[in-house]
């Protein structure tokens, strides 16, 4: 969904990735590196996921792209489809009519994009608290330079009386971020253990993250940088905000408020950034530990998987996972001396073994009905074609991954959710734009 199957992201400005290491700790980190692969490589034999084959059991299909899962009861399940529409599955029912259709407030779509309903979240004292949190992709709006793509908008609605369907007319927008490119709009929204809403926003698109709407940053190697830059905008980066506020109490025309132990509070930055130096962080979500876990989204040659932690920086545009982006070297720490956090999992574009063109997030498994993926990360490379991928959890270095086998789903995977019993829903289309009616969601189960 976020790359052409035929062009991809090479369409876009491309650069050369070279390997090469800065003397010190790049070259100590490609020798990690290689130190994991052999692991990997032995651990491979007795893989422990060599004879798991998942099945897809349909929970509600009829959907153009589901991008986005919230289940904030049991046996009430709501699917975000991207052109615009939210539905909700009732006991296993589906309703006809939509809960919330916000298709009108959205920018024209067509073929593969990126923009559209993009994010779905429930606040966590649903239904005593009856808003839900939309992301969406609007036409550009008066703050929006005239040069730019559109504008993102986060937005609160409320629930009607019965639950089935939110009041198109009670939207109170929280955020609104000009957008310089389509692309790179990232989208999730959830909320974490500690009551904040978390918001995943990409470097701006476009290729490298230069051209229109990126600013210069630190490193001089590369042009452009909004995932280096915490000063000029909102890109690039996982946002963290208080939204338990009424009307105007967030201060400075804010309808939300700002954590105060967010990392740049009191420090050079927009108060709102939580971590940053992310590409197009495509779904964020939390482990049942707390661990908040965003998939970025790679240029042209690694996609990974990223543990983020407060005040984080995870490298975009120095670095496409543990890799130099467009230099034969790179540094591993900004010169304030804040480091560049490696990712957790990374796999490549072209290759043996586990490979593919833009990765999906998932979640940190914590189900009963496959007791072998016990504490295991499960995601998905968007062009999935009958494979989940697995990772085991390592003290030190990249996780392994694995390949898995499933059945009954389609081919192209846009995101992932969890149901109230924590077993693992996976949305799946037969079409790679935002066409026809191919889209569903299913509950993975033993084969």
């Amino acid at each position: 969904m976020r790359t052409n199957p035929v062009t991809r992201r090479r369409a876009l400005q491309t650069g050369t990735l070279l390997l090469g290491a800065l003397a010190g700790c790049r070259g100590d980190r490609d020798q990690n590196q290689d130190d994991n692969e052999n692991e990997e490589d032995n651990e491979t034999e007795n893989d422990p996921f060599g004879d798991l084959r998942l099945r897809g059991e349909l929970l509600a299909d009829g959907f153009t792209s589901p991008v986005s899962v919230a289940v904030p009861e049991p046996d009430r399940v709501f699917v975000a489809d991207q052109t615009g529409q939210i539905h909700l599955v009732e006991d296993g029912d589906q309703r006809t009519e939509p809960f919330l259709d916000v298709s009108e407030r959205l920018v024209a779509l067509s073929g593969v994009t990126e923009q559209g309903l993009l994010g779905l979240a429930f606040h966590p004292d649903f239904p005593d608290d009856d808003r839900v949190f939309v992301r969406y992709s609007a036409p550009p709006r008066p703050n929006t330079p005239d040069d730019y793509s559109h504008t993102f908008v986060l937005s609160s609605f409320r629930t009607g009386p019965d639950g089935t369907t939110a009041d198109p007319d009670s939207e109170t927008t929280l955020l609104e971020i000009p957008e310089p490119q389509a692309n790179h709009n990232a989208g999730a929204v959830t909320f974490g253990p500690d009551g904040f809403l978390y918001v995943a926003v990409g470097d701006g698109g476009g290729g490298g993250d230069q051209g229109t709407g990126h600013v210069e940053d630190w490193y001089d190697a590369t042009a452009g940088g909004n995932g280096q830059d915490v000063t000029e905008n909102l890109l690039g980066s996982i946002l963290r905000i208080d939204v338990d506020v009424d009307g105007n109490g967030g201060g400075e025309g804010r309808n939300y408020a700002i954590p105060d132990d967010n990392p740049l509070v009191g420090a050079d930055g927009f108060d709102e950034h939580y971590a940053w130096g992310f590409r197009n962080p495509w779904r964020i979500s939390f482990g049942p530990d707390g661990r908040l876990f965003a998939a970025d989204v790679g240029q042209n040659a690694y996609e990974e998987v990223d543990v983020v932690e407060r005040g984080g920086n995870y490298g975009w545009n120095v670095r496409e996972g543990t890799h130099c982006f467009e230099a034969d070297s790179c540094p591993d720490e900004t010169p304030d001396g804040d480091p560049l956090v490696d990712p957790i999992i990374e796999y490549p574009h072209d290759g043996e073994g586990v490979a593919g063109v833009s990765v999906t997030g998932g979640y940190l498994y914590d189900g009963d009905a496959v007791p072998s993926l016990q504490g295991t990360y499960v995601f998905a490379d968007w062009q999935a074609e009958g494979e989940l991928f697995v990772a085991r959890e390592r003290s030190e270095g990249l996780w392994p991954v694995t390949t898995v086998p499933v059945e009954d789903v389609g081919p192209f995977v846009p995101t992932f959710g969890r149901d109230a019993a924590d077993e693992l829903l996976v949305c799946t289309s037969e079409e790679a734009g935002v066409s026809g009616s191919s889209g569903a969601v299913y509950r993975l189960r033993p084969a």
